[in-house]
């Protein structure tokens, strides 16, 4: 018979829902708190309340979160880490990034020191998994394989491999099948004419690589622009658009079906920001909390007069500025009705910082109109029920791994404190 571990009632609460296998394994240990790393004395929000909870104890043991206490409820024997006046939020959780062959303005740089980099980035800015929808390798995917284990010192990598794209039935179903068998997490579609210059997926294909795709027990993504690929999307199945509504405003049948589907609406307002910023230098190249990690070469290849000048030139570039304020206008719409959006950025691509954009996401969505709150679940347990990993990551509940963040303020109350990063925490170890 399994014993239960001699704690207070609060924290035996918090144990309930944890496995009889973790339980015994803590019972057979010399002390109650053996193993066990008690982070005292912070305001804890756990991804789901509406507010941060005054000296919380959040308890770790093995790289998984055993459960949020009051304060007093640590077991004994248990190693603290002194919190006190700090706030703790989940990991940020990006549903559309690229960790690829990027490297400074160049691509091509598709390797294993290159990817750990980009991962590594990613983490110092409190983004702690990413889905990388498109473009992924079998370096990509055995970092993906190799990230279960204790001393993780890099974001979570999840990818969905090569975007399936092509005329022909026979063709994109050999693509879906190859990264089916490659073990991608995800699917990712394109159907986008690219502002007129190239030809769609049409309609019959699309719904051949959702169907399949689906068969083989797999969720699609679907980078979308226009309202009525969208609604079609959905009708064929998608399971997540990858961008927002730009031509049109959304309307109710939009809103139905995205209802309906129950899929997930992933806004990267800052992939638009990404078209156009360059055509003078942009304020950000003076914030510090951008200059941390940037690269003076790369800024000054993208202050060069004559790219900034093809820039003010591009009709795609103006175009796109335009489409981020419907962006923003479709998103406080959905985010009104109550459906699920997934926060994500497609930063990775040139010119689309790792990290950083993913606060200047946050910011974007805050000046559309969305609250801390609305904004900060979309990045954590909305964002990881929308991509199916709810049991892993996006909250501080029982059973997760412990990636969490440290902030010296508190994000419910501006958004913008999510900058205040102290520390990361990535299976319950602090990355340097």
């Amino acid at each position: 018979m399994i014993r239960t571990c001699a704690w207070r009632p609060a924290l035996l609460a918090v144990l309930a829902g944890l496995s009889s296998l973790a339980c015994e394994r803590e019972a057979s240990d010399s002390g109650d708190g053996a193993g066990v790393t008690a982070f005292v004395g912070a305001r804890i929000w756990d991804g789901i309340g509406d507010a941060a909870l005054d000296r919380r104890v959040l308890l770790v043991q093995d790289s998984k979160i055993l459960g949020v206490v009051p304060e007093g409820e640590a077991p004994p024997g248990a190693e603290v880490v002194d919190l006190s006046g700090r706030t703790i939020i989940p990991g940020l959780i990006n549903t559309h990034g690229h960790v690829g062959g990027t490297l400074g303005l160049e691509g091509g740089h598709y390797t294993r020191e290159n990817l750990l980099r980009q991962l590594r980035l990613y983490a110092a800015y409190g983004v702690t998994a990413v889905y990388s929808l498109g473009g992924d390798g079998p370096i990509g995917i055995g970092l993906r394989d190799e990230q279960n284990a204790p001393g993780l010192d890099r974001s979570r990598l999840y990818v969905a491999g090569v975007v399936v794209s092509g005329e022909t039935r026979e063709e994109v179903l050999d693509q879906v099948v190859a990264n089916a068998e490659a073990g991608v997490d995800w699917m990712k579609i394109r159907v986008d004419d690219n502002l007129g210059t190239t030809r769609k997926m049409t309609p019959e294909i699309f719904t051949s690589v959702i169907q399949e795709s689906h068969s083989r027990g797999l969720r699609l993504a679907s980078h979308i622009f226009y309202l009525e690929d969208a609604k079609a999307l959905l009708r064929a199945g998608t399971d997540f658009i990858a961008h927002s509504v730009r031509d049109l405003e959304v309307d109710d049948e939009f809103l139905g079906l995205l209802a309906e589907n129950g899929a997930c609406y992933c806004p990267t307002l800052t992939r638009e920001v990404s078209t156009f910023a360059y055509e003078d230098r942009p304020d950000f190249f003076d914030d510090p909390f951008f200059l941390e990690y940037a690269d003076p070469a790369v800024l000054e290849q993208l202050e060069d007069p004559a790219r900034q000048q093809r820039v003010r030139e591009s009709s795609a570039a103006q175009r796109y500025k335009e489409a981020l304020r419907v962006a923003q206008r479709n998103l406080k719409r959905i985010a009104d009705a109550g459906l699920p959006i997934a926060f994500g950025t497609d930063t990775g691509p040139v010119g689309r910082f790792q990290g950083y954009f993913e606060h200047m996401e946050m910011a974007l969505m805050a000046e559309a109109g969305l609250s801390p709150l609305q904004i900060l679940r979309a990045a954590t347990a909305d964002a990881a029920r929308c991509m199916g990993a709810d049991g892993e990551i996006g909250t501080l509940g029982a059973g997760r791994w412990a990636d969490f963040v440290v902030l010296t303020e508190d994000p419910l109350e501006d958004v913008s404190n999510a900058r205040t990063i102290e520390s990361v925490w990535i299976g319950g170890v602090r990355v340097e």
